[in-house]
């Protein structure tokens, strides 16, 4: 298990995710939640996936993969919230997460990129 700032929040958001997927299968909710939960646990499968890259490019791509799962998942946050399917409480702490997370894989990529060409 990985001791990592980025590993250990999309782990928890991740699980975060599941018990939000949870929540709306209970109001018969299943087109955003099945989404929701594909994106949003990818984040860390990603991740995870990415420290075992062949090279630095493949490391990157799977960060970015990562990333891009990230800004589908806020879409879908959003989403619930406009629907009223989830609380104004449950998406600021869930959309706040998943832009920590966000923020953490561009600085990660940014500097995995900057050291690919030195």
């Amino acid at each position: 298990m990985r001791n990592d700032e980025l590993s250990n929040q999309s782990m928890d958001f991740a699980a975060a995710i599941i018990d939000l997927v949870g929540q709306l299968k209970l109001k018969h909710e299943s087109v955003i939640s099945n989404q929701i939960g594909r994106c949003g646990t990818s984040i860390g499968a990603n991740i995870h996936e990415a420290q075992y890259a062949h090279s630095r490019p493949d490391f990157i791509a799977k960060l970015q993969i990562a990333l891009k799962e990230a800004n589908e998942t806020g879409y879908w946050l959003e989403l619930l919230l406009r629907t009223g399917l989830i609380d104004e409480q449950t998406f600021k702490t869930m959309d706040s997460a998943c832009t920590s997370i966000r923020v953490m894989l561009i600085a990660s990529i940014n500097t995995a990129k900057s050291s690919n060409t030195k």
